[in-house]
């Protein structure tokens, strides 16, 4: 009994050559030889690297993300359109940062897009800011604007 659970466990036995003829090279041929010099001379292909994009180049260095990927615009109302964004999550973690998240239901779209609508309101109020500022663009019947001649170079303006 012990011999054949020793026969079980034992490992099998590496195959023996049989002959010494099978081990001996047989000479090769010059056409052979010629075809695995070209073999061996052919340079070995390089793998395709894979191109990043850019969000993929930035997260890999860890830098915040923000794109516009697509803008469309309603064909009957060109006033009414729409952005679609793409980020990383490294621009989502600096929005959260700044305060952009207001609660801990906010998911990421919610995040970026309570930013891009801060971005937009911006935009607006500046470029609101400026025509203002140019006295040229002011409506007159809201406040008139009166200016009377001091004398010695002065002007009173109200």
């Amino acid at each position: 009994m012990l011999n054949n659970i020793k026969k079980f466990f034992a490992k099998p036995e590496e195959a023996k050559p049989e002959s010494k003829k099978q081990n001996r090279k047989e000479p090769v041929l010059d056409t052979e030889l010629a075809e695995q010099e070209t073999i061996k001379k052919q340079p070995r292909s390089k793998k395709e690297e894979k191109v990043l994009s850019e969000k993929e180049k930035a997260t890999n260095a860890g830098e915040p993300y923000i794109a516009i990927t697509k803008v469309e615009i309603n064909p009957n109302n060109i006033n009414d359109g729409a952005f679609e964004l793409d980020w990383n999550d490294k621009f989502v973690i600096n929005l959260i940062k700044a305060g952009y998240k207001f609660k801990d239901t906010d998911t990421d779209a919610e995040i970026v897009d309570r930013w891009f609508q801060m971005v937009c309101r911006n935009i607006a109020l500046e470029m609101y800011e400026q025509l203002n500022a140019d006295p040229s663009n002011r409506d007159p019947n809201i406040r008139p604007i009166q200016s009377r001649d001091l004398g010695n170079g002065r002007t009173e303006v109200s």
